[in-house]
């Protein structure tokens, strides 16, 4: 039954992955062939003589122990031609990403949906595994290398047992918490003892989407709508459960320019005037509190609004790396760089000065100041 399960699994996420890839191809395809040469010039420019110096705090990692114990446990299938391209993770070809776009280091993760596992026990035990792969990959290169510990939000107590090993023993720069799990997102109070705890150690969080709860309709892809949906339920829960309000000492990352939420905050100001809101002033606040990345990605759509709506020392430069491929990362960080609304102070702090400050473990690592 359950190698049944499984496998109904892993085919629903290799049918959704390849889906992605090929719309996200014919959807880019005009646009990269229109503005690419322009692109690359202005970027050529930049590169030429310059060492790297960007910060990627929103990208992903499947090392060589990962993909192994994920074959043994049948998630990934013994036939490697068989596995989906971020499955196919390699170092060689990240580092040829980071140079490529001038990327110093990057802080990697790996956001595997809870639905790919067949029971609590092997989230946990995939949760270690994943965050020892991420952490040899760190002493590795710890200049160029952080991570995010992946925590097992099935069981809080493997969770606060595993945040415990992740920012105790192997260093991680933070954690990464998936939004929600057999139908509760994160600002549910069942969570409250592992957020009290990741509290009490200043931690930084990256909240990253997955499957919205109940599926997605037919003909219309996770990625154009559900992920940036489950982010907005997400970052609400949070604020509407009032972990924000409990817990001042957390640094929350909210993913893909924080879905919908900066783009539809005056919806909710609006509420309170019916009295099913949140008072303007703290909404406001809550908005201004969270971590943005730009792997939406934010330019040219989302970028008035989003200088608009956050801090500008909480917006981050973010790729989706392997998730997105290497075309796709280049075309994003170019777009990054020939935004006109971004002037150049603001760049460098983008994609570089608030990741240093927000992570000092990886600055130190670095040997750089801000």
């Amino acid at each position: 039954m359950a190698g049944s399960w499984l496998k109904e699994a892993w085919a629903e996420v290799v049918a959704r992955h390849r889906m992605i890839r090929a719309l996200g191809a014919v959807a880019m395809a005009g646009s990269l062939a229109s503005t690419r040469s322009a692109a690359r010039a202005d970027a050529g420019t930049e590169r030429a003589g310059q060492d790297p110096w960007r910060i990627d705090t929103h990208n992903h990692a499947v090392p060589p122990k990962m993909q192994e114990w994920a074959v043994r446990a049948g998630i990934l299938p013994p036939d490697q031609s068989k596995w989906p391209t971020w499955a196919r993770w390699s170092q060689a070809a990240t580092e040829e990403v980071m140079e490529e776009n001038q990327i110093a280091a990057v802080v990697t993760s790996s956001p595997a949906p809870f639905e790919v596992f067949k029971d609590p026990a092997q989230v946990a035990t995939g949760a270690r595994v994943i965050n020892e792969s991420l952490a040899d990959l760190v002493r590795e290169q710890p200049r160029r290398f952080g991570f995010f510990a992946y925590l097992p939000l099935t069981d809080v107590d493997a969770a606060l047992a595993e945040a415990d090993h992740a920012l105790g023993t192997l260093g991680a720069e933070g954690v990464l918490l998936l939004t929600h799990v057999n139908g509760r997102y994160i600002g549910d109070k069942s969570f409250e003892p592992l957020f009290a705890e990741l509290d009490r150690r200043h931690a930084v969080l990256l909240v990253h989407p997955q499957f919205l709860p109940g599926g997605t309709p037919p003909g219309i892809p996770d990625f154009m709508g559900d992920f940036l949906l489950d982010t907005t339920r997400a970052a609400l829960s949070l604020m509407i459960g009032g972990t924000l309000e409990r817990h001042g000492n957390l640094s929350i990352i909210l993913s893909h320019g924080g879905g919908f939420l900066p783009y539809m905050a005056a919806r909710i100001d609006s509420r309170s005037h019916d009295e099913e809101g949140i008072e303007p002033a703290t909404l406001r606040s809550y908005v201004r509190r969270f971590y943005y990345d730009t792997a939406m990605p934010t330019s040219p759509y989302a970028t008035p609004t989003l200088l608009r709506a956050a801090d500008r020392s909480r917006i981050l430069y973010g790729t989706d790396y392997s998730m997105r491929t290497a075309e796709a990362t280049r075309y994003v960080t170019e777009e990054l760089a020939r935004d006109p609304l971004i002037e150049p102070r603001l760049h460098r702090a983008i994609e570089r000065d608030n990741a240093l400050r927000l992570l000092p473990s990886l600055a130190e690592r670095m040997g750089v100041t801000v």
